[in-house]
Formats: C-alpha cells, sequence, structure tokens
C-alpha cells in the first residue's frame, strides 16, 4: 500500500506586497478563492503519481481541486474539507506603520499560532486531531484501493506524514514546502 501527498500548484494570487495585517486577511480571502496559475506545468514525479490512480482526494480549496484536475483530468476528484490547509490567526486589528509582505505574516503569525494564539480560528491542538484523522482517511482509502494519492496543502501535508509516520508508514521525513512536490508513503 502507497500514500502519495502532493502540495497543490502555484496560486494564481500573486500579490506579494507590503501590506498591513487588514490587508493581509484579504490577501488571505483571495488567495483561498482563486485556483492556479494558468499554465502550470507539474513535475514528472507529481504526474506520474496523480496519473496512477482514477481517483484524486483533495481538500475543498480551489487551488487543490484545479491542481488535481491538471495532475490528471480523467480521474475523479474526491473534496473533503478535512484535507484543508492549517488556519493563521489573522488578527483584525491593525497595527500602525506594520507593512509586511504576505510570506513574513505567514510566518510570524504561524509561529505565534503554534505558541496558542488561534483568534478566529483552529487551534494548533486541533488542527493536530484534524491531520491524525485525515492521516486515518488516507490509510483507509489505501488499504480499499492500495494507493490513496492526496492533493493538498503544504503545511498540512506535513503533519499528514507525521501521522503516518507514527503509525509505521516509511518515506521522506519532511513533505517539502514547494509547489507540486509529491512524497510517497509505503507500508
Amino acid at each position: 500500500m502507497e500514500i502519495t501527498l502532493i502540495r497543490h500548484g502555484r496560486s494564481a494570487h500573486i500579490e506579494n506586497h507590503r501590506m498591513s495585517s487588514r490587508e493581509y486577511k484579504k490577501w488571505v480571502e483571495m488567495y483561498d478563492l482563486l485556483g492556479i496559475l494558468e499554465g502550470e506545468i507539474c513535475p514528472a514525479d507529481a504526474t506520474e503519481k496523480g496519473a496512477t490512480t482514477s481517483i484524486l482526494l483533495t481538500s475543498d480549496l480551489r487551488r487543490a481541486i484545479e491542481s488535481a484536475r491538471t495532475l490528471n483530468p480523467s480521474a475523479k476528484i474526491q473534496s473533503d474539507p478535512l484535507f484543508r490547509e492549517m488556519d493563521l490567526p489573522v488578527p483584525d486589528m491593525n497595527f500602525p506603520g506594520v507593512r509586511l509582505r504576505p510570506n513574513t505574516w505567514a510566518v510570524i503569525l504561524r509561529l505565534l499560532w503554534i505558541c496558542g494564539y488561534s483568534q478566529g480560528c483552529e487551534s494548533y491542538f486541533d488542527a493536530k486531531k484534524r491531520a491524525k484523522q485525515a492521516s486515518l482517511k488516507l490509510t483507509s482509502f489505501a488499504r480499499e484501493h492500495q494507493h490513496a494519492v492526496l492533493i493538498g496543502h503544504g503545511f498540512f501535508n506535513l503533519y499528514i506524514a507525521k501521522e503516518l509516520q507514527k503509525a509505521g508508514w516509511t518515506g521522506m521525513r519532511r513533505t517539502g514546502s514547494k509547489h507540486w512536490n509529491a512524497v510517497t508513503y509505503i507500508i
């Protein structure tokens, strides 16, 4: 049996200017709303894994679904919010004079989230529990079909991988953060 975790393609939302926390909150909403860049080309390893199955599992976010269609247009796509990315606690208040690029906001907010700040989003503890549920669902799917391919999200795929490894699956320790990165676990 095997489970492959693939990160979605690059988002069509490519704004990268400095912004306030309120602007970043809107940026995240747009990032979640849009799909992937037109003309995305998938690396061979991701394409190969996507082509080997008639069913692709994805989160319910557009960028994951479009990535699955790009990998294998003829595959059936099963979307599930269980596989969504772990949210960031974007504050509603504005910090006067603080303007950061989206990646910088993401790193700061992810660190705060891991330290326990989760205002307005799923807690770190709950997200880790959801990753465990996702790993169990993928394991069940792999048992039934001999393999499972998930087109998901960078940070959540990392936590699913940790849960798979705890359960005895072997593969790369880290899933990688590049778009279209594909990592396979076997048992």
